[in-house]
């Protein structure tokens, strides 16, 4: 019998009793329901031991994922500082937010929603863009081509008109005729411009080595200089990665535009450069009439001109700018009047589109 029973049974009975076969049966029983109790109490301890060993990975396991969560909501959160960052309208985000997880959840759903919504119509609106620029580009071949032919044919006449009738018409017919002549030229002049502006950028750019060196010799043989104007290179011009076509349209324009508003007796126009990096910064500065500051901005926009000059459409500066906008740079100039006139332009060393 467990000893513990048996000294538990000596305090009530004594030894007689304990050891009367009557009662044998009753003791065997009750000891029998000690062990039970005891296997069942020892087995209450075990389940316990074990649950509570549960318990404790359950617990390190709930630890580790609020952990977890906690890391997800600080990054929400600074999602949603980025999007304060990005100034999406006040009654979206407020300044002192505080949202639980499933709140900040729905809150950057709810943006993504948007900022989906918002993409796909910007796709729509730069794919409408580029229809219409397409469209744009078609119209004005069009019109060029149409407006080319009759203007040659007013050209023509009018050269046979003067040579038919050399000796019939006066000199005032003479000089009307020329007038004739000097205004279809210019026409042709402005429309060969409109049709440069409205193609630059139009398709993608090929970029190559140029040498601006060569390019500018290749310039000043193509352009009327005047003898009284002298155009000078502080050093040798670069190498630099472009279209050859292009870069000649930027320096061309900006050295005619130097000789065409230059007064001087002595014109001078200065030509140089700076590396600057990620650019290349040349400058072609004049001693010519100037530009006054109220002028320095319009002189960049499509049919701006300063004075009526032969030749001049008030569309070189806007294809220039166009161009410098393409190879990723910029373009402003100073000036003073009477002095002369500095313009700057920037271009990327590495253009958009270039590996």
């Amino acid at each position: 019998m467990n000893s513990l029973l048996k000294r538990q049974i000596r305090k009530y009975l004594s030894d007689e009793q304990v050891a009367d076969k009557n009662l044998e049966q009753f003791l065997s029983a009750i000891n029998s329901s000690y062990n039970n109790f005891d296997d069942q109490f020892t087995m209450q301890q075990r389940a316990m031991g074990i649950s509570s060993e549960e318990l404790f990975n359950a617990n390190q396991q709930l630890r580790q994922e609020s952990k977890l969560q906690q890391e997800v909501i600080n990054k929400l959160k600074r999602v949603i500082e980025t999007l304060k960052f990005y100034d999406l309208p006040e009654h979206q985000i407020k300044e002192n937010l505080e949202l639980d997880g499933l709140k900040l959840v729905e809150f950057i759903d709810n943006q993504t929603k948007e900022i989906i919504e918002i993409n796909k119509q910007r796709e729509t609106l730069l794919s409408e863009l580029a229809y219409q620029n397409q469209e744009l580009s078609d119209y004005a071949h069009m019109v060029s081509h149409d407006l080319k032919s009759p203007l040659r044919s007013i050209d023509s006449l009018t050269a046979w008109l003067k040579e038919d009738y050399h000796d019939v018409i006066d000199k005032n017919g003479k000089e009307s005729l020329e007038l004739i002549r000097n205004n279809v030229e210019k026409m042709e002049l402005l429309i060969n411009g409109i049709l440069e502006y409205s193609t630059i950028g139009n398709s993608k750019e090929e970029f190559y080595d140029v040498n601006i060196d060569v390019l500018f010799n290749d310039i000043l043989n193509l352009i009327d200089v005047p003898e009284n104007i002298a155009i000078n290179k502080t050093k040798t011009l670069p190498r630099i990665k472009g279209d050859k076509y292009r870069l000649q349209q930027v320096f061309q324009n900006l050295i005619t535009n130097a000789i065409n508003y230059n007064d001087k007796k002595n014109g001078v126009i200065e030509i140089g450069y700076e590396d600057k990096n990620d650019f290349w910064q040349f400058y072609i500065k004049d001693n010519g009439i100037g530009i006054d500051q109220a002028y320095f901005e319009k002189i960049f926009k499509t049919f701006h001109k300063l004075e009526n000059k032969v030749g001049s459409t008030g569309i070189g500066l806007s294809i220039v700018k166009k161009i410098v906008d393409l190879y990723g740079g910029k373009i402003w100039l100073e000036s003073q009047l009477t002095k002369g006139t500095t313009f700057y332009f920037t271009l990327k060393k590495e253009p958009h589109g270039t590996t």
